[in-house]
């Protein structure tokens, strides 16, 4: 039984520290937008910001870099920056890309793609690996990687036929790689792929 002075936005705040809320989990967007004037200011006094994304459909909890020059006493960060690897950044501009393109097409809300649609589109990169099964069983890690931190999500599992499993990209990859970030990271790749000789 909840405590009488618990906050009415409470359930909303531990949803959107646990992550991101989507659009399509009714009931917790719906309390979101009712109380997000309430929870901004509340997220606020902790350093802590709201950030909602209405035409994307998914909300979601940042914390901004502290100037620490300002502070006495410098926030520690709640949000740790996860570090991926060159295949799981790559994948996060494969799937950012599938995602604008699936967006112009307008086709829908909700981009779905197999394991093997996913496999494909990334193994374009690396025409130079010789051994093509390896390969696509070496994919499955940026693919886990991803499905760690939220950018894809299982929707249909195929025990029989892995490849066949499909996943969802959610949206919240946009406020991840936004415009300006996918230009950086796609300029860095190319020195990669292609480095001055």
């Amino acid at each position: 039984m909840a405590e009488k002075n618990t906050s009415p936005f409470a359930h909303v705040f531990l949803k959107l520290m646990q992550g991101p809320i989507y659009e399509e989990d009714k009931t917790y967007w719906k309390d979101l937008l009712g109380w997000q004037t309430e929870l901004s200011k509340y997220l606020q006094q902790v350093g802590l910001q709201l950030v909602i994304s209405e035409s994307d459909g998914f909300a979601r909890i940042v914390q901004p870099e502290a100037d620490e020059s300002l502070a006495d006493k410098p926030l520690p960060r709640l949000m740790r920056k996860t570090r991926l690897t060159y295949e799981a950044t790559l994948l996060c501009i494969v799937l950012r890309e599938a995602l604008d393109e699936f967006d112009i097409k307008g086709s829908g809300t909700r981009l779905f793609l197999t394991q093997k649609e996913i496999k494909e589109r990334l193994a374009i990169f690396f025409k130079d690996r010789h051994n093509r099964s390896k390969l696509l069983k070496d994919l499955n890690k940026p693919i886990n990687s991803l499905l760690n931190v939220g950018v894809l999500k299982v929707t249909r599992e195929d025990a029989v036929n892995k490849e066949l499993q499909q996943y969802e990209v959610k949206r919240i990859i946009k406020a991840l790689v936004n415009n300006e970030k996918l230009e950086e990271i796609k300029s860095k790749l190319k020195l990669h792929v292609n480095p001055v000789q």
